[in-house]
């Protein structure tokens, strides 16, 4: 897959959380962050819930369990 740099403003503790974790981490994160913005980008009239539905769908068959999500997202390196 074809990658390049993308800069979007977030609150100061996400940025510092991102920043502080393991490359690993960045790179679930950084995958998580496209696939939001690739069905955002897709639809434009699709709505915020939408998008997120579609996306929560995509994650369930790729294995992403809700609860492999929470863990991830609860993570404190």
């Amino acid at each position: 897959m074809d990658t390049k740099p993308l800069t979007v403003q977030v609150e100061a503790q996400v940025a510092d959380a991102y920043a502080a974790s393991p490359l690993e981490k960045r790179q679930k994160m950084q995958r998580m962050v496209s696939l939001y913005l690739q069905y955002l980008t897709a639809q434009p009239d699709q709505t915020l819930l939408e998008a997120m539905r579609q996306a929560r769908e995509e994650a369930a068959a790729n294995g992403l369990t809700p609860e492999i999500l929470e863990s991830l997202l609860n993570e404190r390196d």
